[in-house]
């Protein structure tokens, strides 16, 4: 065999991968959730570009009485997914459930109201240390973590700066874009100024920006009818610095559409050429 009849077959067999890859990703199941594929459906589509992966992460946690304690998480995946969607090369891996929320002896923070479920911070660290390591062992170049709760905010960039410490001459790189909890509390908060809410009304924890945004994600975690005819809830209750009783699923959507096109921005400029 001469060299150049090697040359085109090796020219050959890089096309038929290629056009395997493109077809196999054509058909794998329309969805940006990682748990939803098989691995041989995970490794085409990390072959054809997705190669961004988000870490959505939540917490359980009391939010007042009428939202349920599962608010980060839901909120979490929802907004997750939608910024996948829209920067058409990343999937979403399963939301992280169990944060730090305080102490349990004794009882401090959120972890003063059932439902509640707290882990160290060490432990939370080193979890999304792994989850993220086993993400570039795979082929993901971009590891974005998106965290829906402030009280976190501190372990995720301590996570992000020691991964890529570690990660250093590789090609996999942690992202935390702070566009997405900026949004999400004081940028989401202006935005409501800007409708006439008072920051008494905001509020900075199940207050009505808290709960609005609930109300554009997934209602049902909202109990809107004992909401409506309730007395002002305060700190006692679980609801802090606000009032969410005047709150609507037109006033989360406004947070969710600037929580996601932010985000959206803040991931493609970290991204760019990678």
């Amino acid at each position: 065999m001469t060299k150049r009849h090697a040359f085109l077959r090796r020219m050959l067999a890089s096309v038929v991968l290629a056009v395997a890859a493109q077809v196999a990703f054509a058909q794998a199941p329309s969805t940006v959730q990682l748990q939803d594929l098989t691995w041989t459906e995970l490794r085409d589509q990390i072959h054809a570009g997705k190669t961004t992966v988000i870490i959505p992460i939540g917490g359980t946690e009391q939010s007042g009485p009428f939202v349920a304690v599962g608010k980060h998480n839901v909120r979490a995946e929802f907004l997750a997914a939608k910024i996948a969607q829209k920067l058409g090369n990343a999937l979403v891996a399963p939301v992280v459930a169990y944060v730090p929320e305080g102490g349990y002896a004794p009882p401090t923070s959120h972890m003063r109201f059932p439902g509640t479920i707290t882990i160290p911070d060490d432990v939370f660290e080193k979890m999304l240390e792994s989850a993220a390591n086993s993400f570039a062992v795979h082929g993901f170049r971009n590891i974005v973590f998106l965290g829906d709760h402030g009280g976190y905010q501190k372990d995720l960039k301590q996570v992000v700066v020691h991964l890529n410490k570690s990660w250093a001459g590789a090609n996999a790189r942690a992202i935390l874009p702070a566009a997405y909890y900026e949004t999400s509390s004081d940028g989401y908060a202006q935005l409501l100024r800007q409708r006439g809410f008072r920051d008494d009304e905001i509020g900075t924890h199940a207050g009505l920006a808290d709960t609005s945004l609930q109300l554009a994600v997934a209602p049902q975690m909202v109990r809107a009818n004992e909401l409506r005819h309730a007395s002002k809830p305060g700190a006692a209750d679980g609801v802090y610095g606000g009032d969410p009783r005047r709150s609507t699923a037109q006033l989360g959507q406004m947070g969710v559409d600037a929580i996601v096109s932010r985000t959206v921005d803040a991931i493609r400029q970290e991204t760019a050429g990678r």
